[in-house]
């Protein structure tokens, strides 16, 4: 999160273009982890991804939230 915490839109854009590789690296810990945690725990990270997904699109009806930063409780 260091790489993006306290800066905006613009301020991240201009600290990217010389920091992308850092960015990347610290990606990569971060998907390490999860696919370590999925596999030790036995989560199939392809079927939870789907099962989430259809739970987003049930919140989440494009027809409602397209461009609308609302809750779903709020949709």
């Amino acid at each position: 999160m260091e790489h993006f915490q306290w800066k905006t839109d613009a301020e991240f854009k201009e600290y990217f273009k010389t920091a992308k590789s850092d960015v990347a690296d610290e990606l990569i810990d971060v998907l390490y982890w999860v696919l370590l945690m999925s596999h030790d725990l036995d989560i199939d990270l392809l079927k939870a991804f789907e099962k989430k997904m259809a739970k987003n699109n049930i919140k989440y009806p494009v027809t409602k939230a397209t461009d609308s930063h609302k809750k779903y409780t709020e949709l």
